[in-house]
């Protein structure tokens, strides 16, 4: 059932996309803000109470609807499965802007290719040259092919469909209150960062291990081991690292911005990047969901075989 639940979560994505923004996810935001405002005393205690409360809920009711529909039969749970998937992850949040700037940079419309990259990333691209839009989009295209896609088929694979809720809405919770996005919230923001950050520390290296499989192994496996640590964030060190290398790409590096240059390590090897580099990072992560399909149906029919 994992193996059809993922398959009809995925089609169901590709046919009804769920838009960034949709009423769910602004729900759960405007839900965690308003804890945010009566907890918020800028102690650690006060970001564990006010996780608990954002976090326990969803666990609850995405659980007991889940036993629930079991009881009633395994189709129903099955469908619930594929709901909490469609709501949890998906190609489409992302795919969007990246094939638009994919198509910009082709045709050589850079302008039109920095206002999609600054909408995309809530962040100014506005002196970024052709190569930067393209470095940052392949970045911003496999982190969010980790958090959206293959982070939440691992939780989901583990803990069913209350593993694909705590994933995502941790993820939320860490991007809202974590320091690296917000500093001044100091200490209440660092259980949700820290949690998130061991919650997503094996989804991260398996997502990077299998950008290794499917692309160039050696240079994957090399960026990984000799850059990654360099990076500010270390998870996403990890998956920008082996993705670059097992795409024969350079990524990082400095950003024109501000008026100034932004300084960065550089990751990967190779050319730098472009539309092409675009277009194969496209196929490093469609593959990469291929296998992770294939895996997953070996282990449902050796399950379900005995």
């Amino acid at each position: 059932m994992t193996f059809l639940s993922l398959l009809a979560a995925l089609l169901l994505e590709q046919a009804r996309p769920l838009r960034r923004g949709n009423r769910f996810h602004k729900a759960f935001e405007d839900y965690a803000a308003t804890l945010e405002h009566h907890f918020n005393g800028g102690e650690f205690r006060h970001g564990v109470i006010a996780w608990l409360l954002a976090i326990a809920p969803l666990l609850v009711v995405t659980l007991a609807l889940y036993f629930a529909a079991s009881a009633v039969g395994s189709p129903l749970a099955w469908a619930w499965s594929v709901a909490v998937l469609y709501l949890t992850m998906g190609f489409r949040w992302f795919s969007h802007y990246f094939t638009e700037i994919l198509r910009t940079l082709s045709n050589e419309d850079v302008a039109a290719a920095r206002t999609l990259l600054g909408e995309w990333r809530g962040e100014s691209a506005a002196e970024f040259s052709a190569t930067e839009i393209a470095r940052v989009a392949i970045e911003q295209g496999l982190l969010a092919s980790h958090r959206h896609v293959f982070g939440t088929i691992v939780w989901f694979v583990v803990l069913g469909p209350a593993g694909a809720v705590l994933y995502r809405a941790s993820d939320m919770l860490a991007a809202k209150w974590g320091a690296a996005a917000r500093p001044e919230i100091g200490e209440f923001g660092r259980f949700a960062a820290r949690f998130f950050f061991w919650l997503d520390w094996a989804p991260a290296r398996l997502t990077a291990l299998t950008f290794a499989v499917v692309g160039n192994f050696e240079d994957a496996v090399y960026c990984w081991r000799s850059q990654a640590l360099a990076w500010s964030t270390r998870t996403q060190g990890v998956i920008l690292a082996a993705g670059a290398g097992a795409l024969g790409v350079r990524l990082g590096d400095a950003l024109h911005q501000y008026g100034t240059l932004e300084f960065r390590p550089e990751l990967g090897t190779g050319n730098d990047a472009d539309a092409d580099a675009m277009e194969a990072t496209v196929r490093l992560i469609w593959r990469s969901l291929v296998l992770w399909m294939f895996l997953v149906l070996i282990v449902s029919l050796a399950y379900a075989l005995g």
